[in-house]
């Protein structure tokens, strides 16, 4: 049997059990690819590779069938919306389950005129009001809401780099999950907020190849979300970079940036996906799993976001709830994605995140469970777990994993709850 190691030098069999001509035929692009201090480019790929056509190849957006939470509201009368916020927050006392039933069934578009409207109608600004009346959850759910979705991610991002420490798994979670287009958004929206560059303080904040991997994307994004080719796949392309990758592994790959770097940041989603697949085939071995051998701490976790953000961006996020349900993490996730995959999200089945959804109900319900029984009653509290489509075992969410540290008020679960159960507001 053969010895399948990386280094093809030490051995007349790699890893990858490919001939030496395969091989040389790859150190070739790799060394030619270094000395030009660029990343490969379809012309540029040599041809004696499984893949048989230089030419790309048009996909349909994989995205297509995602389903978000929250939809256009088709009764919209902003002016009423107005006065009905106004009123639920004047006078001794806030109205908070009024406020949650507008702003958690409108859509961000229709929360923009229902704050200009309510600058027309009550001469005042409704985001002030808001953050005078509400606390806690509730009023990081409600202003996250009622701010643009690049807005929101601009401001979390300058959170995570503001003062005293870095929040290194934000900046992971948000730079490495966002599509070219939503990236370039964040750029121009973290400029108009803050007054200076969101390269600049990523750059202040971190380092190493952590620093020069999400620089890269972020650098990189308005020209990708400009490309009209876009989405598309170089299959020879996609098999001589898989082949290169593999035979340096993750160790290696920030000892030459110019070639690695854009495979990882410069490359359609659909592109990558292709490549991921070239290299278990070479390597008989997955590339998350090789990146979780052989790497560590914030570089791992950066490159397994981009891998499972490309395979599967619901299946990403599934994970961050069910790994982030005692944080604010699940407040950013739910927010964030509402309007994009939140639905998706919920469906997502894969054996690691079967019970994802009955935990998040144990959440969204109350976090602590004597909150459940008196606030709820058991017969309503099974017919919300019944409406979990991810669960086998369907009411076992508190029994499976009892989140009683959690203090929760009603109304900030509420919001959550309206958020992560509602499937159209017509």
């Amino acid at each position: 049997m053969a010895t399948y190691v990386r280094e093809v030098k030490q051995t007349t069999t790699s890893r990858s059990g490919l001939p030496q001509s395969h091989l040389a035929s790859t150190r070739h692009i790799f060394e030619d690819t270094a000395q030009r201090q660029t990343s490969l480019s379809p012309s540029s790929s040599y041809t004696n590779g499984p893949p048989i056509t230089y030419h790309r190849i048009s996909v349909d957006p994989y995205d297509r069938d995602w389903e978000p939470a929250i939809y256009e509201y088709e009764r919209f009368n902003p002016e009423e919306d107005a006065k009905a916020l106004r009123k639920a927050m004047k006078g001794a006392g806030t109205d908070e389950k009024a406020i949650i039933n507008i702003l958690a069934k409108r859509s961000n578009r229709q929360r923009q005129q229902i704050a200009k409207a309510y600058r027309a109608t009550q001469d005042r600004d409704l985001v002030k009001d808001l953050k005078s009346e509400l606390s806690g959850t509730l009023e990081d759910v409600i202003l996250g809401l009622m701010q643009p979705p690049e807005v929101y991610d601009a401001h979390t991002i300058h959170k995570a780099v503001a003062g005293v420490g870095t929040d290194e798994q934000t900046l992971i979670e948000v730079l490495g999950s966002r599509t070219a287009e939503e990236l370039s958004w964040i750029k121009q929206a973290y400029l108009s907020e803050f007054k200076t560059d969101l390269s600049k303080d990523i750059a202040g904040d971190t380092s190493g190849f952590f620093r020069k991997l999400l620089l890269a994307k972020i650098d990189s994004s308005e020209r990708m979300a400009a490309d009209p080719n876009r989405g598309e796949i170089y299959p020879k392309q996609a098999y001589h970079e898989a082949q290169a990758l593999w035979e340096n592994g993750p160790k290696k790959w920030q000892n030459n940036e110019a070639f690695f770097i854009p495979i990882f940041t410069e490359r359609s989603e659909e592109h990558l996906r292709q490549l991921f697949q070239d290299y278990k085939a070479i390597g008989r071995i997955d590339i998350e799993k090789d990146i979780e051998k052989e790497l560590s701490g914030d570089v791992r976790a950066l490159l397994l976001a981009f891998v499972r953000v490309c395979r599967n961006r619901p299946a990403y996020f599934a994970e961050r709830l069910k790994n982030n349900l005692n944080s604010k993490t699940a407040t950013r996730v739910i927010v964030s994605r509402a309007e994009k995959d939140l639905n998706s999200i919920k469906q997502v089945r894969p054996p690691s995140l079967l019970v994802v959804t009955c935990q998040i109900c144990c959440l969204l319900l109350s976090g602590v469970s004597k909150n459940v029984r008196e606030t709820f009653g058991t017969r309503h509290l099974g017919a919300l777990f019944r409406r979990c489509q991810t669960c086998p075992t369907r009411h076992s969410g508190l029994q499976k994993r009892p989140l009683t540290s959690l203090q929760v008020d009603s109304n900030s679960t509420r919001i959550l709850r309206t958020l992560f159960f509602r499937r159209n507001h017509s």
